[in-house]
């Protein structure tokens, strides 16, 4: 049974392309038939050159035609990456709704992906930042199953989202009051990881966030995907290339300055926490570990856990 909020929602999809011709469609028609309808589709393109704006302009009609208004809005993009394509967009104060959902050009939702988000968020206070996620069903180009990602078992929290993002930005719905904290932040370029600084922004300003165990999509794995599935044998491998060669260090330091930016939104306790791992990571090993440990500084799996100490006895947190 839904809660009386769901029937008056409205959700903002926000979605950024580039070049997205060959899967962009079958996205759209996975949008056609949510279960749940008051949506509107706002695409921020980043300079695309094939055929996406076709595309995207033959539904724009189709959409208007179908539901007798307007569905689809489409902009320019900052041609800055895509963490600063979804932030643009996010932050476009003409673009208003009760929550706001994240999609890539290449995914397939599944029918209740949207009603499953709205019914679990609209039982929460909506005065505090809110983040729903879930996992995902991959597959190949061929829509041959590949499995599911991980499933995390221990609790969100910003002791977590200091070292790692459980939340996929394909699966991620929030509200207006994360999104006003976002916005607020959106002037650091540094973010290199929109779905990272929603999960830290959600925690650190001690938001709500929802980690959905059923999947919400499927997620296609191919030779263009930005950011692939963070399970599976390979990705352990490139988490320990990303701590060797420095590359989780850096992504550490750009979120602890973007946090330090918008400090004024974390809870005190979190501030705290926060100034206690920034005291961490600069400390000689021994204590380094002592205090990760007292802090309670953690990732979601044994091996995750594991890598964040080779990092911390390397230099690399």
């Amino acid at each position: 049974m839904f809660d009386s909020d769901y029937e008056t929602s409205s959700i903002a999809i926000l979605m950024c392309t580039y070049n997205g011709e060959k899967y962009l469609e079958e996205q759209l028609q996975s949008f056609e038939k949510q279960s749940f309808k008051n949506w509107t589709l706002y695409i921020s393109d980043d300079g695309s050159k094939d055929a996406t704006f076709d595309i995207l302009n033959s539904y724009k009609t189709k959409w208007q035609g179908l539901y007798g208004r307007e569905k689809l809005i489409i902009s320019h993009g900052p041609r800055q990456g895509f963490a600063q394509n979804f932030l643009s967009i996010t932050s476009d104060s003409t673009i208003q709704a009760n929550y706001y959902a994240y999609s890539d050009q290449d995914d397939i939702w599944l029918e209740d992906k949207l009603a499953r988000a709205v019914n679990n968020l609209a039982k929460l206070d909506n005065n505090i930042p809110l983040l729903y996620s879930s996992r995902t069903k991959l597959i190949n180009e061929n829509h041959e199953d590949l499995g599911l990602s991980p499933l995390y078992t221990k609790p969100p929290s910003f002791k977590n989202a200091l070292v790692q993002n459980i939340a996929g930005g394909n699966t991620m719905v929030f509200n207006e009051n994360l999104r006003s904290i976002i916005v607020a932040g959106h002037s650091n370029s540094t973010i290199h990881f929109h779905d990272w600084w929603l999960y830290l922004v959600a925690t650190a300003s001690g938001g709500e966030v929802i980690y959905d165990q059923q999947p919400s999509l499927l997620y296609r794995q191919h030779s263009n995907n930005l950011i692939g599935s963070k399970s599976g044998i390979r990705e352990n491998f490139n988490r320990l290339k990303r701590i060797f060669f420095g590359k989780f260090k850096s992504n550490t330091d750009q979120n602890i300055a973007a946090l330090s930016d918008i400090k004024i939104y974390l809870t005190p306790s979190n501030f705290q926490i926060l100034e206690n791992y920034k005291e961490a990571r600069k400390a000689l090993l021994f204590k380094k570990i002592y205090l990760l440990i007292r802090l309670g500084i953690y990732r979601q799996t044994h091996i995750g856990q594991l890598s964040l100490m080779i990092a911390a006895i390397f230099n690399r947190i």
